[in-house]
Parts: C-alpha cells; sequence; structure tokens
C-alpha cells in the first residue's frame, strides 16, 4: 500500500528530515552529561545514610549473570563513599582485563581491599561539594569502563539506611528499579484516559506523544527527558529507539541505529531491502555507515494505540536485526560484546586475578 502524501507536502520535504539528520555520537555523549548533571544534583542534597545503587541492567545489556554496579553512600560530615564492583564479583568470563583494572585507578578507584571496608570493589571517598566531579567520574566508570551504552540501560535506586526508598527525582534517562517495560501492551488503554479529560484534537501532537511514552515508560511527562534534537530515547534490549515528532508533515517517526560503523556494501542494501519487503510497516535504510530502521506514525487523526504499537514492534525489532545483521556485514551495534568490558585472553600475562 502506497502511503498519500498531503496536500502542498512533496516527496522531497517528507524526506529531508531524516533520522540521520541527528549526529548520533552527539546525542549520546549529550545523554551522558545530562545524566551526570542530574546525578551531580541529586548527591548533593542526599542526606547523611542516604544511598544510590547504580546498576548496568544485565537482561538489556546481554551480560546474564554479570552485575556491574557502583553503590554511593553519603557518610557524616558530607563524606561520600563510592564501591564499583571488583573482578572477584564478576564471572570469570566477564572480568576486567588490565586496561580496564588501569582505567579504573586512572579515574580515581582505590584498587578492591584498600579503602577500608571496600573488601572486592574498588573504593573512593569524596565530598558532597564536589559532587559534580564525583558524578562525572562515576558517569565516565560506566561508559567507558563497564560498557554501559546509553543512561537509558541504567536502573537506579535511591533509599535510606533501613533501605526505605527515597524520591530524589529522576536520572536523566536511567530508569528506577521499579520501573516497567516501556514496552509493555497498553492496548486497553484509550486516548481518553492517557489524556486524562483533555479532548485529543485539541492537545498538540508533541503533548500527547510526550503522554504516550511517559504512559508506556511508567513515568510522568514532568520526568520524560527529551533531548538536544526533542527526541524521547526508550531502551530496547541491545538496542536504542528514538521517537521524533514532525511538524511538517505531521509525522511521529519512531527509529533505532540498528548498526554502526558498517561498511555500505551492494549485499548490505540488497539484504536491506529483502528485509524491508518482508515488513508489514517501516523500513531499514543505509545513510554513511549507519544503518536504520524507521517506523512512521501519521500525525493527522493521531491514536495513542498505533504509536504502542509502533513503539513495541520497533523495539522488537531493533532488538533482533542488530545482533542478525551484525553477524553478517559486521559494524557495531548499540551494545555489542565490542562494547562490553573484554573477557581476559587464556595465556596468563593478561589475567588480573581475584584480587582486582
Amino acid at each position: 500500500m502506497t502511503a498519500e502524501i498531503p496536500a502542498g507536502d512533496t516527496p522531497e520535504s517528507v524526506l529531508l528530515d531524516e533520522p540521520t539528520t541527528a549526529d548520533l555520537r552527539a546525542k549520546v555523549t549529550e545523554a551522558w552529561r545530562e545524566f551526570a548533571a542530574a546525578l551531580a544534583g541529586v548527591l548533593a542534597d542526599l542526606p547523611s545514610g542516604a544511598q544510590i545503587d547504580l546498576t548496568l541492567d544485565p537482561t538489556a545489556s546481554g551480560t546474564g549473570s554479570a552485575v556491574y554496579s557502583v553503590s554511593i553512600r553519603v557518610l557524616p560530615e558530607g563524606v561520600i563513599e563510592a564501591l564499583a564492583v571488583g573482578n572477584a564479583e564478576l564471572p570469570p568470563e566477564f572480568r576486567m582485563d588490565r586496561a580496564a583494572v588501569a582505567d579504573m585507578v586512572a579515574l580515581g578507584w582505590s584498587p578492591p581491599g584498600v579503602l577500608a571496608g571496600s573488601r572486592d570493589s574498588f573504593g573512593l571517598r569524596s565530598e558532597q561539594s564536589k559532587a559534580t566531579t564525583l558524578a562525572a567520574l562515576i558517569s565516565r566508570t560506566l561508559r567507558d569502563v563497564y560498557g554501559a551504552p546509553h543512561p537509558a540501560f541504567l536502573v537506579y535506586l535511591v533509599h535510606d539506611e533501613e533501605d526505605e526508598p527515597i524520591d530524589a527525582g529522576p536520572l536523566a534517562t536511567a530508569r528506577p528499579e521499579s520501573g516497567l517495560d516501556p514496552a509493555a501492551a497498553l492496548d486497553d488503554l484509550t486516548d481518553e484516559q492517557l489524556l486524562g479529560e483533555a479532548v485529543a484534537d485539541e492537545v498538540p501532537l508533541d503533548e500527547r506523544v510526550r503522554t504516550v511514552v511517559a504512559t508506556m515508560s511508567k513515568t510522568t511527562v514532568d520526568q520524560l527527558q527529551v533531548d538536544a534534537d526533542g527526541d524521547i530515547g526508550i531502551r530496547a534490549g541491545s538496542a536504542m529507539v528514538f521517537v521524533r515528532v514532525r511538524d511538517n508533515p505531521p509525522l511521529v517517526d519512531v527509529f533505532s541505529p540498528i548498526l554502526t560503523d558498517v561498511e555500505p556494501t551492494e549485499q548490505l542494501y540488497v539484504k536491506l531491502s529483502e528485509l524491508t519487503n518482508r515488513m508489514p510497516i517501516g523500513r531499514l535504510y543505509c545513510a554513511q555507515d549507519t544503518v536504520w530502521a524507521s517506523i512512521p506514525v501519521f500525525g493527522r487523526n493521531f491514536q495513542a494505540i498505533h504509536l504502542m504499537l509502533a513503539v513495541q514492534v520497533m523495539t522488537g525489532l531493533a532488538d533482533e536485526l542488530d545482533d542478525r545483521l551484525h553477524g553478517e556485514f559486521g559494524g557495531k551495534r548499540f551494545f555489542g560484546e565490542g562494547d562490553k568490558p573484554a573477557p581476559p585472553k587464556n595465556d596468563g600475562d593478561h589475567r588480573t586475578g581475584m584480587y582486582l
């Protein structure tokens, strides 16, 4: 079925605002900056005894039983103590190599056991007055050493000494530990339920989209994180999905960078064409060195259920296709084996042992 182009819009105008106009690396970098700023703000205001647990979601990252985490605790007199997982707490195949351990020390972490009470974890102490510097250090640890590709792959819990939860506000796109899968089925919700008493047709398209995505993500519209491009990011297994609202023509684009750093070849274009022909909606294409998947949702006569279905389809599609296409054409998945701390080599020269 051929989509009808609304009057006044040309094919060229419809295609001008492709997702590929966004700099993916800049988008991810900005997401980490926002996470570090949010973390610094929370750390600066936490009372003594409060703790933040940050964990790379193993169900999203494919790390199985390996849990990469950082715990931050506020001690009396504004002292902050942080502990980060060490090799003794990780399965053998996911332990950090010497380069990763050196990176941890270079960032400012003391090796396991050096800081009193750290036992098998890397440790450091700082002050609440230096929350900005500490938050940047922890962000780099999660991103550069533990391999989190985006803050949306992190889950967090803020609690007091009795493990009672503390409402400290959102940490950018990181998800509260109690949050549910954003792709959960919401077919029984109508537009009126999603938008309250407002008449759907009188609500601007961007507001309606944010309401739908916030509902699917089990958060509020005010807490929903929108990046500098106006895109909403959703973690989808080993992939990332973005939702963008366009004004002319009114359109909601649900898209995902399936592979980056991939070599455009004739075989790749043929494969993408074959897969697109088999998709009931949406398309796959390659621009520069990135393979994208895109599902459009018409903004005119917008229906919340259409966006929900597009997000559900894209989250499943992206998480499946990145593995399949990576195996055939190489490149980098948003989160893949090459992005995780490399397992140690078999020869003894590269093993760090249980100490680190």
